[in-house]
């Protein structure tokens, strides 16, 4: 069993894990721009919804176990801590994009319809901490809401990015999403389906394997599960959307990268709900603190900043890159420093 390896193991099985979801996670960015272009849904759909699923993979693991073994706290931040940390791993990206700031570069329809599902998605699990304490059959009434609020914005998405009704004003930095080649959308995306569907269980095994350390963490050496779940489990599995963010960015698919980052995120708040029904004591809403709720804000008023980034589009700020990457980058290191003052 893991919660009986001596502390030097235990660090090596979650360095490990860690390093091969990342790894997992970097051919898995690779194919999903081949899927893209091969099926012509568009980096920006592919990326918020197959990598953006995909990467989550190992969040979802991690918050499932935890809630599963009872612990409401670590199942609830570890999901909302990593929609912070990814939301910070794209202004990080910004400053390898030299040429402009990528929100400016990076203009899709799509992603800004994702980044508006996120901030009603992340509303229902407040309304819900906020209501009154109810399940049914263990599952608080929210979690449906919020499943179903996400495959209408799912379906709405695919609709925004096959037929959108305005489009952003090209500029010398804007990037058009284009396949390779023409003969490109003629090749079969069936074989890097398969090899996609391959890395994602890899990445699961990996997400096992880093819960069962952050429990053991927890138990081991009393820390705060919000603490672990937010700082620890939710930065590590979130590690591959960072990777896969700064391998797109460096092949130059830029939706792909700001679209797996929000899709990422939203199919991120999918957590809550599988780890509302994993949770067998009540509703999982109300088994947390107002401390894991800390979390979801930061998660929430960083998505707003986004969202205002790739609205404005301000093609250059300090040090090249955008004033929401800046703000984004201030927001998170607070929480920190309150999350570690605490």
């Amino acid at each position: 069993m893991i919660s009986d390896l001596s502390l030097p193991l235990l660090l090596t099985v979650f360095g490990l894990a860690g390093l091969v979801v990342v790894i997992a996670s970097i051919k898995a960015t690779e194919l999903a721009d081949v899927i893209a272009d091969r099926t012509r849904m568009g980096e920006a759909l592919v990326g918020g919804l197959i990598l953006g699923g995909a990467t989550s993979l190992a969040g979802v693991v991690v918050s499932v176990n935890a809630a599963v073994s009872g612990d409401a706290s670590f199942a609830f931040s570890n999901a909302v801590g990593g929609i912070a940390a990814q939301t910070l791993f794209l202004a990080l990206a910004d400053l390898l994009h030299k040429r402009a700031n990528l929100e400016h570069a990076a203009a899709e329809p799509a992603n800004l319809f994702q980044a508006v599902l996120l901030i009603v998605l992340l509303s229902i699990p407040i309304a819900a901490m906020a209501g009154p304490d109810l399940a049914y059959l263990g599952v608080h009434p929210a979690s449906v809401v919020l499943f179903l609020a996400y495959l209408a914005g799912v379906r709405m998405s695919q609709t925004v990015s096959e037929a959108p009704m305005w489009r952003p004003v090209r500029t010398d930095e804007t990037r058009e999403d284009t396949p390779a080649d023409d003969s490109e959308s003629q090749k079969s995306a069936l074989g890097p389906a398969l090899r996609f569907a391959a890395l994602v269980a890899v990445m699961a095994l990996g997400g096992w394997a880093i819960s069962q350390v952050g429990s053991t963490f927890i138990t081991r050496f009393s820390l705060s599960s919000s603490l672990v779940g937010a700082l620890i489990t939710a930065v590590v599995t979130s590690l591959p959307e960072f990777v896969t963010t700064l391998v797109a960015v460096r092949r130059g698919a830029l939706q792909l990268a700001v679209g797996g980052i929000i899709g990422g995120n939203t199919f991120d708040t999918l957590f809550l709900v599988m780890s509302d029904v994993a949770y067998r004591d009540g509703s999982l809403y109300h088994a947390v603190s107002l401390h894991d709720l800390y979390w979801l804000s930061t998660g929430l008023m960083m998505t707003a900043v986004l969202l205002a980034g790739l609205i404005v589009r301000q093609k250059a700020g300090p040090g090249r890159i955008g004033l929401e990457s800046v703000l984004m980058m201030a927001i998170y290191t607070t929480a920190l420093g309150v999350e570690l003052a605490i």
